[in-house]
């Protein structure tokens, strides 16, 4: 059991890499979709454990920017996938008192499916319980070009000064602006890289790279990696006291 004081220092903001759904389902000779799927289901446990876990912004990379390398029958099952999941879990959200927001280049999905998320976020947006982020379309160095691409819009414009352009003022475009940067990065299935995920965001965030495929992921995972957490020292650049 999580003890108040281990709450107390866990992280505020947790972001998952979910890898391994399709890993999962070729190793029981299934189909790489019937891995998604349970790796769907696995979301609501982990989103409804993080208050007892002292989380309050959970994180989690859904579909990338390269994602579309995938054959277009996966491509095309997790599309329906996301409509299910966005159309099943919208009630159990908010009963929850889950708000949700999608970051990613919108623009780049299918209309139908933009307006299912446009929906999920509008029935949410009075939620303040936990913060539930998902990434769709999402890449690292996308998201930084867009909003590098706004800033330069508004210098253009005048609104903004170049001289005064410094490192806080990027995080002011980027999707995740009103959110604060994670403080743990998990990745399941033991895969030790970061996949272009919320790069200017971690900069300084703790990484916990774990063997566990993600439909295998349960509380009793992310509560240990919650202590794991706890445990550490964070000093960001400084030295101990």
């Amino acid at each position: 059991m999580t003890k108040p004081e281990d709450i107390r220092r866990g992280p505020r903001h947790v972001a998952i890499i979910m890898d391994g759904n399709g890993r999962w389902a070729t190793s029981r000779g299934r189909p790489r979709l019937f891995g998604h799927h349970a790796g769907a289901k696995r979301v609501r446990e982990i989103v409804e454990a993080c208050p007892d876990q002292g989380v309050k912004y959970l994180t989690i990379f859904g579909f990338s920017t390269e994602n579309w390398k995938r054959t277009q029958i996966e491509v095309a099952g997790l599309m329906s996938l996301f409509r299910r999941y966005i159309q099943k879990e919208t009630r159990a959200l908010k009963a929850n008192n889950v708000r949700v927001r999608f970051i990613g280049d919108r623009p780049g999905l299918d209309p139908k499916l933009q307006c299912l998320m446009d929906d999920l976020e509008e029935a949410t947006r009075e939620c303040d319980g936990t913060n539930l982020t998902i990434a769709l379309n999402y890449g690292g160095r996308d998201e930084v070009a867009r909003a590098t691409k706004r800033l330069a819009r508004d210098v253009a414009a005048g609104k903004l000064n170049p001289e005064e352009v410094n490192e806080e003022t990027l995080p002011k475009y980027l999707d995740t602006r009103v959110l604060p940067d994670p403080d743990l990065v998990i990745r399941t299935s033991g895969e030790a890289r970061i996949s272009n995920f919320l790069l200017w965001q971690s900069a300084y965030a703790e990484y916990e790279f774990i063997d566990t495929l993600w439909p295998d992921f349960s509380e009793e995972v992310f509560a240990r990696l919650i202590a794991n957490y706890a445990g550490r020292e964070r000093r960001y650049g400084g030295v101990k006291a």
